[in-house]
């Protein structure tokens, strides 16, 4: 058995499209790629409503603001919340504590 033939039956990639970005994910073949298809679309929403009509060059320059919308919508693996207005919130507090902490001058 060769060492590719082991992950081939296990991980499946499925991606998606919005606009001109691509979203991928790496699961195990039992999981439910409609939920995964699922998750990927809320993020894109969270994505899109905190940047606006989100792009490409919003995610290179801003990707720590990326980051932190995935990790407070998954954590560990797992659907953490997903209530919209929740995350929302929590997202643009940190926004606001971090301009309010930024040192001025």
């Amino acid at each position: 058995m060769k060492e590719n033939d082991y992950f081939r039956n296990q991980v499946v990639i499925k991606y998606r499209l919005y606009a001109s970005l691509y979203f991928c994910c790496a699961i195990e073949d039992q999981d439910n790629e409609l939920l995964t298809l699922e998750v990927v679309h809320r993020y894109v929403e969270l994505l899109d409503r905190y940047f606006g009509n989100v792009c490409e060059l919003d995610i290179i320059f801003n990707f720590e603001k990326a980051y932190f919308i995935l990790d407070e919508f998954i954590i560990g693996g797992e659907v953490q919340d997903t209530s919209k207005r929740s995350l929302c919130l929590s997202f643009f507090l940190q926004t606001v504590e971090e301009y309010m902490n930024k040192p001025a001058f």
